[in-house]
């Protein structure tokens, strides 16, 4: 199933100073099951078919990547879906690329106000979706679960877990690096790279390890989610200008732009080898023309 649609990907070293880093390109597994999004849905999409339900359900922001990613996976594998969107506000708007693309795929599209959409979790909220929506196999909002755990275990080879000694990546609810952590080595640091403010999901990610080999830094998160600033833009123009790999403004710019002040603050030793997730979500990739 998912397994058939992977395409390769591969591993790009860039040099930074005196750190050797390494890009795992997960953003060229799949055009629109791009990056994390690959591994997070995998598993929850098999259970979805074992127990045959027909309808998936999540959750997301206005240019959310897991919104897009769960999309074409019903698309492509016969199932209705159903995105409850953040925002009621966006009801009468024009839709974005990302939400005019997932409506495309088929996605029927339920707006809900801010104060609703955080109650999302709770057991009254999943009750009432559950029987209006009765068929529906229900993924949580960044598709964050115990099956995306499992499945992001797998981005790390046998050769990644013992060649490097640091591995970082985009902390957006925080599944990724949660599987990364379990599969992680014992000698390995992994650093979390929050696209948030606070230090919430410091919490949340030790709810699904007893690993003590990692951190998540908010420092890089250039004033919370999906915010950017000059600094920021004029990073990813430089990054990309010199080293050709694409970067969106949400996650994985701000970790490569942490990774490179960590670096000039002589954070890493010397002769460090860092493995970086490229998680991909490209498709939320703004212009940058007018920056």
């Amino acid at each position: 199933m998912f397994e058939s649609i992977a395409q390769d990907f591969h591993h790009q070293q860039i040099q930074y100073k005196n750190i050797q880093i390494t890009i795992k390109r997960l953003d060229q597994i799949h055009p629109q099951i791009s990056g994390n999004k690959f591994f997070k849905l995998k598993y929850n999409f098999l259970a979805a078919k074992a127990s045959s339900f027909d309808t998936v359900l999540t959750f997301g922001g206005a240019y959310s990547n897991h919104i897009a990613a769960t999309a074409y996976s019903a698309h492509l594998f016969n199932f209705k879906s159903i995105g409850i969107i953040r925002g009621e506000e966006l009801v009468n708007k024009a839709l974005n690329p990302t939400l005019a693309t997932a409506q495309q795929l088929g996605m029927k599209l339920i707006y809900v106000s801010r104060e609703k959409y955080r109650l999302k979790n709770q057991p009254n909220t999943l009750d009432k979706l559950l029987t209006e929506f009765p068929t529906a196999y229900v993924i949580p909002e960044g598709g964050t679960n115990h099956l995306a755990i499992e499945g992001c275990k797998e981005i790390l080879s046998d050769h990644d877990q013992h060649h490097y000694d640091v591995i970082c990546c985009p902390v957006g609810t925080g599944g990724t690096i949660a599987g990364l952590i379990e599969s992680s080595s014992a000698q390995q640091k992994v650093i979390g790279f929050s696209a948030l403010k606070g230090d919430f999901l410091t919490h949340d990610v030790a709810k699904w390890t007893t690993k003590n080999n990692w951190e998540i830094l908010d420092t890089y998160c250039c004033g919370g989610y999906a915010k950017t600033t000059a600094e920021l833009i004029a990073f990813i123009k430089m990054f990309e200008a010199q080293y050709h790999i694409p970067l969106e403004q949400v996650y994985t710019a701000k970790m490569m732009m942490g990774i490179f002040d960590l670096i000039d603050q002589n954070y890493f030793a010397v002769d460090s080898k860092i493995l970086v997730i490229h998680t991909g979500g490209l498709q939320g990739k703004l212009p940058l023309n007018g920056h």
